[in-house]
């Protein structure tokens, strides 16, 4: 015989189920317990993926440079910036000492030691002023310059045109030399720089047009007598050009204060 309590019970219940706010509020917990189900599954399925992208990524990384994403790699990029850095401080070391040789030749006038400086293949161009004249600045090759130097009875030449006047700047090799390469003490110069333009005047400066893919040294000084307040400034520009592991000379160009 059933105890009357558990048929209170059970009457109790089925009073419940027939009751619509009840059905209803039984259907909606299952529903949401089937809908919390299936978002825990999508979530450790998402996880899970991520967790092996993640993982291939990283051995991609390792096993192949590659694959390797520079942008991404902080410390690729650290050491990338680090050895350029090394590679320009080290050539620009080469270009200054390059540069004091060089100046170093001019000042004692020794010219076929200059020759030895000069591309065996593209010669030198001398301008005396910033702006480079391509068809009418003098070009000489180390033979052709050597030959010139050594000539006792130099003939005078027209290296261009004098800034203001426009008459032609008609020297001999030498008095070039003293008036358009070596007109101050540039081998102790107030600055020098390694591929930067310290100063420039009204004349038209091209020379990263004409020597692409060259380096240059600058020697410059700021003025001399301060009652020309600054306008008689000088500077030296030494371009080089890279060829079989070594820096020859391809330019020299002179730049002053022009009208």
């Amino acid at each position: 015989m059933i105890p009357v309590f558990v048929i209170a019970t059970l009457s109790g219940a089925m009073r419940k189920q027939q009751n619509p706010a009840y059905r209803f509020a039984a259907i909606f917990y299952l529903d949401m317990k089937k809908l919390i189900t299936a978002i825990t599954l999508l979530l450790v399925v998402i996880t899970s993926c991520k967790d092996r992208s993640r993982r291939k990524v990283e051995v991609s990384t390792t096993d192949s440079a590659q694959v390797r994403d520079p942008q991404q790699d902080t410390s690729q990029q650290v050491i990338i910036t680090e050895d350029s850095v090394e590679i320009v401080q080290r050539r620009d070391s080469i270009l200054l000492k390059l540069t004091d040789n060089i100046l170093g030749t001019i000042k004692n006038k020794n010219y076929p030691a200059l020759a030895t400086y000069i591309d065996p293949v593209e010669g030198i161009r001398f301008s005396p002023y910033a702006y480079i004249d391509t068809l009418r600045h003098l070009k000489f090759s180390s033979v052709a310059f050597i030959a010139e130097a050594n000539n006792r009875s130099q003939d005078s030449m027209v290296w261009g045109e004098f800034d203001g006047t426009g008459d032609p700047i008609k020297m001999t090799l030498n008095k070039y030399m003293q008036r358009f390469v070596y007109d101050v003490e540039f081998i102790k110069p107030e600055k020098r720089s390694v591929n930067e333009f310290i100063s420039g005047g009204n004349s038209l400066n091209n020379l990263l047009t004409v020597y692409k893919n060259c380096d240059f040294t600058e020697s410059h000084f700021s003025g001399f007598e301060e009652k020309y307040g600054g306008h008689d400034w000088r500077t030296l520009r030494l371009v080089f050009k890279e060829r079989n592991k070594r820096f020859y000379l391809v330019g020299i160009v002179h730049d002053e204060w022009t009208i």
